[in-house]
């Protein structure tokens, strides 16, 4: 084996670099939306494939959870990534494409917030799912790496990792996650975390 130590140092260094080119501005805006969100009562919907299906769902525990110790407020947050039986009718009896429309479809109300993470951006449930988020209105957040393919292009506001890799792709996006998480909270109460 080669030198892990090495390895280490350099994967750590891509990735913050990878975060620190990221749009801040765009992190900030997002964090706006999902604060205005949550005092509003409205409910904020997330979902993602494979690893980032993980991170969608952790953002529920940590907004449902964490958040709500933390801070007044309790916030409104669904995962549609989270329900294998309904995510496994909808592929078989319609269509794979349509996971995560049909459900934000039987769920959504004015004024809700969609948060989307997805590497490459480009997964047909995804583009549906934006494409049909526009059509009705819904407020758009989209985590997205490599070219950000569909989801950059179309998200109401776009948080983009420019990382050919999914490894990293994913760390940066649940980082981002944790950071907005974190700032909201010391936004509200002043409270430091380090």
């Amino acid at each position: 084996m080669g030198n892990l130590n090495n390895f280490v140092e350099n994967y750590i260094n891509i990735l913050s670099k990878s975060i620190l080119r990221s749009n801040i501005k765009n992190l900030e805006k997002s964090c706006t939306e999902i604060l205005k969100i949550i005092k509003n009562n409205k409910t904020i919907y997330v979902c993602g494939n494979g690893g980032s299906a993980a991170i969608a769902n952790h953002y529920v525990v940590d907004f449902l959870k964490f958040f709500k110790d933390n801070t007044k407020l309790k916030p409104k947050i669904l995962s549609l990534s989270n329900n294998i039986e309904t995510i496994t009718a909808i592929s078989n009896d319609i269509n794979y494409k349509d996971i995560f429309s049909y459900q934000l479809d039987n769920y959504y109300n004015k004024g809700d917030l969609l948060i989307v993470v997805s590497s490459s951006g480009k997964s047909k449930n995804i583009v549906e799912l934006i494409k049909f988020a526009k059509k009705k209105k819904i407020k758009t957040i989209g985590f997205s790496g490599f070219n950000g393919g569909y989801l950059k292009k179309n998200c109401n506001i776009s948080i983009h990792i420019n990382a050919k890799n999914y490894g990293i792709s994913e760390d940066a996006h649940h980082i981002l996650m944790h950071l907005q998480l974190q700032y909201l909270i010391y936004f509200l109460t002043k409270k430091k975390f380090f």
